[in-house]
């Protein structure tokens, strides 16, 4: 790839470099944390990551009365948002946002990757009725080919949803090459992007299966 292709595909990608998003990641990466601290340690940094992905929501005003007088207060502008996992492994990143953002609606896309063509294979799926107006983010903590995100992302489409964002904690260039040619006008939001995949499609250095080490499932 160019330097100039290279370029053109990292648009729309934001990296979080913060460094409390970096240090967790890289204890999450050690192959001798717990399942607990894993656990843990996701729901802390997708925390962070929502802090980052909602950063430009739009405010308007309301009006209200402190214990010292009246004022006209910022508060978020439009419909509740939709956070919409990919399970399972999503969950994990759900449970955080869900912590900073109690009143998000939440929408499930069950989706598995077939081991042999690692292709996205669709199991279930429940969402908000109302996504048309409403900021979808969907969320995966590894966008790795990115199959099974672009087919979760794509049946969101099919359903109404118009403005959608991507948050995952690890990404691989082959994956946001491929989600950027599907999706162009979807931002990417990630704490890392990692070397490469291997030949079994998993992200290099990673951090192994998310959904395993997160629910103990080896």
């Amino acid at each position: 790839m160019s330097d100039q292709a290279s370029d053109d595909v990292m648009q729309g990608v934001t990296v979080v470099d913060h460094p409390l998003v970096q240090h967790k990641l890289s204890i999450m990466r050690n192959q001798e944390t717990s399942t607990g601290s894993f656990r843990r340690l996701l729901r802390e940094i997708s925390l962070l990551l929502c802090y980052e992905v909602t950063r430009d929501l739009e405010l308007t005003t309301k009006s209200i009365h402190t214990p010292m007088e009246a004022m006209d207060a910022p508060v978020l502008k439009g419909k509740k948002l939709v956070f919409a996992s990919i399970l399972r492994a999503g969950n994990g990143l759900l449970e955080g946002m869900l912590d900073l953002v109690p009143s998000a609606r939440v929408a499930h896309v069950g989706l598995y990757r077939d081991p042999v063509t690692l292709e996205a294979v669709e199991y279930y799926y429940k969402a908000p009725t109302d996504l048309s107006d409403r900021l979808v983010i969907a969320v995966d903590p590894m966008l790795a080919t990115a199959n099974s995100a672009t087919a979760a992302i794509e049946k969101l489409q099919e359903s109404g949803a118009k403005n959608i964002r991507f948050l995952c904690l690890l990404a691989a260039p082959e994956g946001i090459a491929s989600f950027r040619e599907r999706l162009p006008d979807v931002p990417i939001y990630t704490a890392a992007i990692d070397s490469h995949l291997n030949e079994k499609g998993y992200i290099l250095p990673g951090l192994g299966d998310a959904g395993d080490r997160m629910y103990g499932t080896k």
